[in-house]
């Protein structure tokens, strides 16, 4: 006789592949009560949509949904089991990437035009985690921070030493963001990865805009006086009567004494002699 087969169909599934070999992976059971237990091995890859917002710091809940693709509710109802969703000893698979949080089962009614249909789901719960991020990306940022803070013990004269290392710091910072993203799919939201880089990559930015700032301004008041601009004074040849001069004035005799000291300019913090003096005749 022909035992009929329920049309399940998995609703997500991106590609399925029944096992063959050496035999069918398939188990047919009758009681005598009339219950059939029919069981099929299949390898499933089901879509699971990911919000990446927390990344590497993420957990999701990925549904493994199946139904009848022909058979409506009024004609074929789906019943989970009691404990009839249970995954195997984790002693013989892992995720590396991910832990295994557990399992859960929910059942929905979807209504279409053909008719409403039973839907069954199956949650893998699931968390990410951050062993290999940590070391691939988190430690060599905090590493690359708190390298860039040691120019602030670097003398403010050694332009050479501090300029090269907050600039080496700055590509550092570049290569390890562009790294970081390659294992992310290019979404357009900022992730908590990406929160992070950023941040760090500022951290070192400010370190050398923080020297660049300083020699501005120690370059600005240890700025020489000479070298700012000034109004040129040309020494002007002072020609007087000599010292002792005898004037007459209406038959009267007049005696008039000039200073003997010199006046002449000199050039601002330079000693120098002046080239004109005063000789008594």
């Amino acid at each position: 006789g022909l035992i009929w087969l329920p049309d399940t169909i998995f609703r997500n599934s991106k590609t399925a592949d029944s096992h063959w070999i050496t035999m069918p992976n398939q188990l047919l059971r009758i009681w005598n009560d009339g219950k059939i237990l029919y069981t099929l091995r299949l390898t499933i890859n089901a879509e699971c949509q990911l919000q990446l917002h927390n990344f590497p710091m993420d957990e999701h809940s990925c549904p493994l949904i199946f139904s009848s693709y022909g058979y409506p509710q009024n004609e074929m109802i789906y019943k989970w089991r009691k404990n009839s969703v249970e995954a195997a000893d984790q002693k013989s698979w892992r995720l590396y990437q991910f832990d295994f949080m557990g399992l859960r089962n929910t059942t929905d009614i979807i209504k279409t035009t053909a008719g409403d249909y039973v839907v069954m789901t199956v949650y893998f719960d699931l968390s990410r985690r951050m062993g290999y991020f940590t070391i691939q990306t988190y430690i060599p940022c905090i590493l690359t921070v708190v390298l860039s803070w040691v120019s602030f013990w670097i003398k403010k004269d050694a332009t050479p030493a501090r300029t090269a290392l907050g600039i080496t710091t700055v590509l550092t910072m570049t290569t390890l963001s562009s790294v970081a993203r390659t294992s992310l799919p290019r979404v357009s939201y900022v992730t908590a990865m990406d929160l992070f880089v950023t941040v760090c990559f500022l951290f070192v930015f400010a370190a050398l805009m923080e020297y660049a700032t300083l020699n501005y301004y120690s370059y600005s008041v240890r700025r020489p006086s000479y070298m700012e601009p000034k109004r040129l004074n040309y020494p002007v040849l002072d020609v007087r009567p000599p010292p002792h001069t005898v004037i007459a004035l209406n038959n009267s005799m007049y005696w008039q004494d000039f200073e003997d000291a010199c006046f002449y300019e000199c050039l601002e913090g330079k000693d120098c002699q002046s080239f004109f003096c005063c000789f008594e005749e």
